[in-house]
């Protein structure tokens, strides 16, 4: 829970402690510019480099697959993550077979985490023009549900499988594009309907909804609260998400219809953040994390979509089945803030 005086809490600890570590020079991989992903750290590396604490060579565009496993073997000092890849790697399956779960579990065992954020809220939209009624109205659909692999095509199918009970293939016809090309492909009007993380807004729905009015559905109460769906949302990198209706149409504006049974937004979230190996230095690791929650209102402000992806919410994806922990200064410089995280959050 946040307190009010954000900003306050934190400033002083910094300026007493301002070019500590001013000629420390640190590396970090991140996603492509677009999402929260490359936005946090972009901001991390930015408020690092103006307040005199380090100096961050940020690689974007890299594959986090790759980014978090140099984290680990101390090739790299900070990277993004989506929370299922330490999961997958702890068992050593998926895109780390080759390391075997012993290795995984090694390997994984050397990350912490310093802040979260949500990657992508996966909801049903439509073109109004394609007259679609919702998730009761999708069988023998064509449906654009996500790149040609990878976890966002796995979710999206889950999702439609588990709430209108229809299965790629047989049910509705899913049309899978690379992410670049995803808003090119919605404007084309060739999906009937679209079910991705997106987050509010995105490119891939401010893009298309310039060629026509478009509506947004959440998930049904009942297929919210199922247990099927509440089990999947529990999964590790995955999350429940809800937001009150008016807000999302505020944020939105014009051109997007939201419909629900009441005034909330239901929907499930996958979830990652910023990781470093669990040896660098406490110091440090106080300095940049006190940084970046000071100025987490200049980093929401930054993109549109920022007041929507749980920059200040600690504790989400946490826990559970996620195998890895808090760094303990990166957990105490939240406390100090404000910010309340479980203990099991937080690594000894």
């Amino acid at each position: 829970m946040k307190k009010v005086n954000l900003l306050a809490v934190t400033v002083a600890a910094v300026i007493t402690t301002t070019s500590a570590f001013a000629q420390t020079n640190l590396t970090a991989e991140t996603a492509s510019p677009g999402g929260a992903t490359h936005l946090s750290l972009a901001h991390m590396t930015e408020i690092a480099g103006t307040n005199g604490i380090a100096n961050i060579q940020l690689a974007e565009g890299q594959t986090l697959t790759n980014s978090i496993q140099n984290v680990a073997e101390g090739k790299t000092d900070i990277a993004g993550t989506p929370f299922i890849l330490p999961f997958l790697m702890s068992r050593g399956v998926g895109p780390y077979g080759a390391l075997g779960a012993e290795s995984g579990a090694e390997l994984v065992s050397n990350l912490r985490v310093i802040n979260p954020f949500t990657l992508g809220v996966f909801f049903l939209f439509a073109y109004d023009s394609k007259g679609i009624d919702g998730w009761g109205d999708l069988e023998g659909r064509t449906i654009y549900n996500g790149p040609p692999r990878g976890g966002a095509l796995t979710n999206s199918r889950a999702m439609i499988q588990i709430v209108a009970g229809l299965e790629d293939g047989s049910g509705y016809q899913g049309m899978q594009t690379n992410w670049g090309q995803g808003a090119t492909l919605i404007s084309s009007g060739e999906p009937d309907a679209v079910v991705l993380p997106e987050l509010f807004p995105s490119p891939r729905l401010t893009i298309p909804s310039a060629a026509g009015a478009m509506t947004i559905w959440s998930m049904p109460s009942e297929a919210y609260e199922s247990d099927a769906m509440q089990k999947y949302m529990k999964a590790p990198g995955s999350a429940p998400w809800t937001s009150d209706v008016a807000s999302l149409e505020a944020i939105m504006g014009d051109g997007f219809t939201f419909v629900s049974e009441d005034d909330t937004f239901r929907a499930f979230a996958t979830i990652g953040g910023n990781v470093v190996n669990k040896s660098m230095d406490d110091a440090l690791v106080t300095e940049l994390v006190s940084t970046y929650i000071a100025s987490l209102e200049d980093l929401m402000a930054k993109a549109p979509y920022g007041k929507t992806v749980g920059y200040d919410f600690p504790m989400q994806g946490m826990c559970g089945a996620n195998p890895i922990q808090y760094h303990p200064a990166a957990a105490a410089a939240w406390r100090e803030a404000g910010f309340e995280l479980d203990d099991c959050a937080v690594a000894e």
